[in-house]
């Protein structure tokens, strides 16, 4: 965990299921400085296969906020995003998708699946294999 990242913000909620099911979460202004301590936008896609516990959305809300005013460079953060989700909620599976506003001209997209082999998963879904990279 980075020192200037506070997982303890985010609250687990029993998950009301036992039956498998997927939940997709759209921040669509995560706000935060760039290395050059210029502000960057991105729009963060959470694909979840919750396991015991679900997201509290108000308490990712004010996690998401807590990065207005950190330096971070983007493949860092989305890193830092995923540990502490992952540390909090233990998913079945969770996918991170983070795209970049533009900044000049160039605009960037991150990836992060926890079924990916790099990641220590199983690559049992593999629905991402194949996929129209559309963004």
């Amino acid at each position: 965990m980075a020192e200037w990242s506070d997982r303890s913000i985010l609250r687990a909620l029993p998950n009301p299921s036992t039956a498998g099911y997927e939940i997709k979460i759209k921040n669509p202004e995560l706000t935060f400085l760039g290395v050059k301590n210029q502000p960057d936008f991105a729009n963060v896609f959470l694909t979840v296969y919750p396991d015991k516990h679900i997201i509290e959305l108000r308490s990712l809300k004010l996690y998401f906020q807590q990065f207005r005013d950190k330096v971070v460079s983007y493949e860092r953060l989305v890193n830092v995003i995923y540990d502490d989700l992952v540390e909090v909620y233990k998913p079945t599976r969770l996918r991170i998708v983070m795209v970049l506003r533009p900044r000049g001209g160039i605009s960037s997209r991150l990836t992060i699946d926890s079924d990916w082999s790099a990641r220590g998963g199983k690559e049992q879904f593999k629905d991402w294999v194949g996929q129209a990279d559309e963004w």
